[in-house]
């Protein structure tokens, strides 16, 4: 979260110029130029939308996969038996299991970032929706998170995979790098993101689709977005 009083916020301030759109190419270069932390902070695109998310046919939703990673060791769950569970483990899952970790999860258990079922696994699984449906965790076959190839699966959430979905107020907010990342590397995975944004875009949207888009670092004001095929 932004320290807006901080020295080192006022500074960044100073350095953009709130009126204007920035192009991608000059946001990046612009983000990389404020005030340093101690901390390598987390970059992060932000969309205001023109959709109704209480309409169904208006809902945002998916994954997109970040060329560069997210630069986060993102640690993933995998609610699976047999070889689907054995294939999961080899693939660098964290944690691996059925009813065991069900109980787990249940009794309170969030030491993970993502979590992944195998089809069967959901019928079981799906009795979590109370606790991994406010944390967006509960695994959606529209998001690569309910599958039989969970080696797969965990293998591209690993590389840097991330889940989006527009909230109540129409907003969409989406990790994409660390402000350590080279220019260009942190570009790309931003382009990923928008391009992602576009394809998804509900055909019952009326008006223009991306109202505001800033890109932001974990403790710096944002900078606007200039998209050209935000309607």
């Amino acid at each position: 979260m932004a320290q807006k009083g901080s020295k080192r916020y006022r500074k960044a301030l100073e350095l953009i110029d709130r009126s204007k759109q920035y192009r991608l190419s000059e946001a990046v270069t612009l983000l990389k130029k404020l005030p340093v932390t101690k901390v390598d902070q987390t970059v992060e695109i932000n969309f205001s939308l023109g959709v109704d998310p209480r309409q169904s046919d208006q809902m945002v939703r998916g994954t997109v996969a970040l060329p560069n990673g997210s630069g986060k060791k993102v640690r993933v769950l995998v609610f699976a038996t047999g070889k689907a569970a054995e294939a999961a483990r080899e693939a660098g899952a964290e944690f691996v299991g059925f009813e065991d970790l069900i109980k787990k999860v249940t009794e309170g258990f969030q030491d993970f970032d993502v979590a992944v079922a195998t089809p069967e696994a959901m019928t079981e699984v799906r009795k979590l929706g109370k606790v991994l449906g406010p944390r967006g965790l509960m695994p959606n076959p529209k998001t690569g998170t309910v599958t039989e190839d969970t080696a797969k699966a965990v293998r591209e959430c690993k590389a840097g995979r991330v889940e989006f979905k527009v909230d109540k107020a129409s907003n969409v907010h989406i990790v994409c790098g660390k402000v350590s990342f080279d220019e260009k590397l942190l570009t790309e995975n931003v382009q990923a993101v928008i391009d992602a944004i576009m394809r998804v875009k509900p055909s019952t949207a009326k008006g223009k689709y991306v109202k505001n888009c800033v890109l932001s670092a974990t403790y710096a004001p944002g900078i606007k977005l200039e998209l050209a095929s935000s309607n």
